[in-house]
């Protein structure tokens, strides 16, 4: 292999499309980085840690404050959401309220960190905006 050719194993596929993300959303990677694991670890800490970092960066970075906002938005609609099957359950179809939220709850997370990533921000169906 020649000196100006590039082994394409060892050559970051994504590092020039994370520049034209910036560019186009005017988000750091760091910004996009925080968004990300705002969602990501509520699979770990659960409520907590995605407010812990929204606290802590809110204040340094719109886009951090923003995806902040639209998780605790999320958390909390679907507590709501979680509360109402749950009575529901009394009457037996509460229980397949129960399981479709779950499964709802893992995919539009995980679908808000990969947004997140890419500099977009995400509100997921049937969440109510209390933050602004």
């Amino acid at each position: 292999m020649a000196n100006n050719e590039q082994n394409p194993f060892q050559e970051s596929t994504l590092e020039p499309e994370n520049d034209i993300v910036s560019e186009q959303t005017g988000t750091t990677k760091d910004d996009r980085l925080y968004g990300m694991l705002i969602y990501l670890s509520s699979f770990i800490v659960g409520f907590f840690g995605p407010l812990l970092i929204w606290l802590i960066k809110r204040e340094d970075s719109k886009f951090v404050d923003r995806v902040g906002k639209d998780y605790l938005n999320f958390f909390l609609s679907y507590t709501i959401w979680t509360i109402i099957s749950t009575i529901l359950c009394m009457i037996l179809i509460g229980f397949l309220f129960l399981i479709v939220l779950s499964i709802l709850l893992i995919v539009f997370t995980i679908i808000g960190a990969v947004k997140s990533y890419r500099g977009e921000t995400y509100l997921p169906p049937l969440s109510i905006r209390f933050f602004k």
